[in-house]
């Protein structure tokens, strides 16, 4: 039997799919949503407190967890020629407070923090 030329790249295409190995086929993300609600994280973040005050930003952060958290200051100023800011990261250690500071040249728009687990 001979196989007719628009047939034979689909064939060769499906041959190939089913040739490829079980963990190379995608799967259901729903075993991974079981697994995350039947295994909770342990409690990560520091508490920040961010104060903006004219064109200065002060943010202290306080880790009461076991985990390092490495935290940053975000700036966005609101003058489109004013630079924002990501701060230089600090790593708050268990029950460690640490102070982080920026600034715009006038006014700011807003100010966050980000963590990131170490």
């Amino acid at each position: 039997m001979r196989l007719s030329r628009s047939l034979a790249p689909v064939t060769v295409a499906v041959c190939l799919v089913l040739s490829l190995p079980y963990d190379a086929l995608p799967h259901a993300r729903v075993g991974a949503a079981r697994q995350a609600a039947a295994a909770p994280e342990e409690p990560f973040g520091a508490e920040c407190r961010t104060e903006v005050s004219g064109s200065r930003v002060v943010a202290y952060c306080h880790n009461p967890y076991a985990d390092t958290d490495r935290v940053r200051l975000h700036i966005e100023c609101d003058r489109w020629w004013d630079l924002d800011t990501d701060g230089t990261p600090a790593d708050a250690g268990p029950a460690r407070t640490v102070r982080l500071t920026g600034r715009c040249w006038k006014e700011v728009r807003s100010a966050w923090v980000s963590h990131q687990k170490l």
